[in-house]
């Protein structure tokens, strides 16, 4: 079976043997491409994942703080690096019909929020190829302080 890609790419599948998303994302990251680190003037300029401290995306990547993940609340990121990507799926969210990709740190695997494929709605596209994640599993990143 396939195995999943980082967030530019458009899909994965995942193998049939136990957890297969768990196991899926646990073997793939032999081999992928390294890690993005932001950099910035001000280190409070970058978010990074909650679990590990990877660099997510630059402070100036947030059109949106007002958005709702699965578990509160959430930004909505014009980018995001050093993620990976579930297959596309639909889900009926807060503002209609939607093709989403769920999205995981690329370091530890965690889940970070989504990233949207495609908007049923001629109001809602403007979301296509951003990312929502969640507040908490994101933090402003405070340097060697």
């Amino acid at each position: 079976m396939g195995t999943p890609k980082r967030a530019s790419d458009s899909s994965f599948t995942t193998s049939s043997r136990g957890s297969s998303r768990d196991a899926s994302l646990r073997n793939t990251l032999a081999g992928v491409q390294p890690l993005v680190f932001l950099s910035s003037s001000r280190v409070d300029d970058i978010y990074s994942c909650s679990t590990c401290r990877t660099h997510l995306a630059h402070a100036d990547a947030v059109i949106s703080k007002s958005f709702t993940g699965r578990h509160g609340r959430a930004y909505l990121l014009a980018e995001c690096v050093n993620t990976m990507t579930g297959p596309p799926e639909e889900r009926t969210l807060l503002t209609g019909l939607h093709t989403v990709a769920d999205t995981f740190c690329s370091t530890c695997r965690t889940p970070l929020g989504w990233k949207y494929e495609s908007a049923h709605e001629a109001s809602q596209r403007y979301k296509v190829g951003k990312f929502i994640v969640e507040k908490a599993r994101m933090v402003q990143d405070t340097g060697w302080r």
